[in-house]
């Protein structure tokens, strides 16, 4: 049985912790590896590497650290077909959908590639006689990232590649669901010529988690789960004086009004719902009909629905996967059943679904639930799984109304031919992430993510310009060199510009 250990100061290591978790295959539902639980010991030994480590990678020229981004850019490149099938072998969703993940963290990288740029203070001349004023940023010290199973590339390459040109170092705990994929990087990051101890992982539950928030050599904390462990971390780490990206969950609506497109606008939910067995914050949940598009869009919906291929992530042609445990498989079917019990009508039911050959596998298909209101459990909980429920409603407004009493505010789409319903959803919708006929609004790499409401604890979104931010911190210098030809009193009031 394959074990798969942390790494800690360039090379892997089993730590001092006995306990290990399996790791399952998510399409036969066998155990396919251990991976070792760290501890407070191994993330103390992950931040002494990342220190030492700091001292000499922090005064590294932007040059040096952007050339390391480019290699390990470059590698990513080379190796995404493996990595790929790294995630889709411990996730479970489609090698597709994978590569598509590594495409999107690798524009992350790029975005760091180009730091130079970004990171330019800013300098004022003369603003008193002989007195100039300029700023620039430094790094932190040692961060650290706590990320989600559903994106075991994508979302921990939001935060490293960020911190590390910057001139940060970097402990990662990631999922213990899909560990592989952070140790494959970690790997990575040597070959592009990164440095030992500037990128540690530390695998783990609970107990990494803890260390990670109370340990003093951690400057930063980045996390991305669900709403509850994201309060739990922010207030956490914030009661031990650290920076906190804490983003939470999400219930994603799209909104298709009378004048869309019906069979587009289907299309593109159909895929933003149950696209990675519908585990991810972005996902589309809810679609909300309005008016005369409700029994059309419903009739199209349902037809897509049944289509979508269902599984293995490794045989071409699937486009769902399993869901990554049996615990996420059950929920899932539970909730279709909770949704009818409580007056929604299951329009495609998709639980029971056996794959030829993968009977044990973690599989349900596609659920469209029609007729859900705001009060049951299926609109209400984030289900984190292909389930897709319908809700009508009357105008434009009313389903803006809808959204905005909503506790989640991460992502929302509008489908329409209207430019005037799209200015005034996108002006008056209280979502951080907006698509007009788009249905998965992630933002591109140069833009920061992040939701309102119960989707974003704090006021720190990732990647992007809110990243340097976060990574970094200020510093303004204000400089006189006076001629020596004479003494020259020091003033003892209050300096003005005068």
């Amino acid at each position: 049985m394959k074990t798969i250990e942390h790494w800690i100061n360039g090379s892997p290591t089993p730590g001092s912790a006995s306990d290990t978790q399996p790791v399952f295959n998510p399409a036969t539902g066998q155990e396919q590896a251990q991976v070792v639980l760290g501890g407070t010991a191994d993330v103390d030994t992950a931040v002494q590497a990342a220190s030492r480590a700091f001292e000499t990678w922090s005064e590294s020229s932007l040059s040096r650290r952007t050339q390391v981004m480019f290699a390990f850019r470059q590698l990513l490149v080379e190796h995404e077909e493996e990595l790929a099938r790294v995630i889709s072998a411990e996730h479970g969703k489609t090698v597709d959908d994978a590569r598509g993940e590594i495409t999107r963290g690798r524009e992350v990288v790029e975005f760091a590639c180009g730091l130079g740029d970004v990171l330019k203070g800013s300098f004022s001349d003369q603003v008193s006689r002989g007195v100039d004023v300029h700023n620039f940023r430094q790094p932190l010290g040692v961060v650290a990232g706590i990320t989600p199973f559903n994106f075991p590339a994508m979302v921990p390459l939001w935060m490293h590649p960020m911190a590390i040109a910057t001139g940060n170092t970097f402990i990662l705990k990631p999922s213990e669901r899909d560990p592989s994929a952070a140790n494959f990087v970690a790997e990575l990051y040597k070959k592009a010529g990164l440095p030992d101890g500037v990128f540690n992982v530390v695998h783990g539950g609970k107990d990494a988690v803890d260390a990670i928030l109370t340990h003093p050599g951690i400057k930063a904390v980045s996390f991305v789960g669900s709403t509850p462990i994201a309060k739990y971390v922010h207030e956490q780490a914030t009661s031990h004086d650290k920076r906190v990206q804490a983003l939470g969950g999400a219930k994603n609506h799209a909104v298709v009004l009378p004048d869309a497109d019906l069979e587009f606008a289907a299309n593109h939910i159909t895929a933003g719902a149950y696209g990675s067995a519908g585990e991810r914050c972005m996902a589309v949940s809810v679609a909300v009909a309005v008016g005369d598009a409700a029994d059309g869009l419903v009739e199209i919906l349902e037809r897509k629905a049944r289509e979508v291929k269902v599984g293995p992530g490794d045989v071409p042609g699937t486009e769902m996967g399993p869901l990554v445990t049996k615990a996420a498989q059950e929920r899932v079917e539970n909730a279709v059943g909770t949704a009818a019990a409580q007056g929604a009508t299951v329009v495609v039911d998709g639980r029971g679904l056996k794959v030829d050959g993968h009977e044990d596998g973690f599989f349900t298909g596609p659920s469209l639930l029609d007729h859900v209101t705001a009060e049951m459990d299926a609109y209400k909980e984030e289900l984190f799984g292909p389930v897709l429920a319908v809700v009508r409603a009357q105008s434009l407004d009313e389903a803006i109304a809808l959204i905005n009493a909503n506790p989640y505010g991460n992502g929302t789409a509008l489908f329409t031919a209207s430019g005037e319903a799209a200015r005034r959803f996108q002006r008056t919708i209280h979502v951080g992430m907006i698509g007009i006929n788009v249905p998965v609004p992630v933002p591109m790499s140069y833009y920061s993510f992040g939701g309102w409401k119960d989707s974003l604890i704090g006021d720190n979104p990732i990647h992007g310009p809110e990243g340097i931010r976060f990574y970094t911190r200020p510093k303004v210098v204000t400089t006189r060199w006076p001629e020596q030809t004479h003494n020259i009193a020091a003033g003892f009031d209050f300096p003005t510009s005068n």
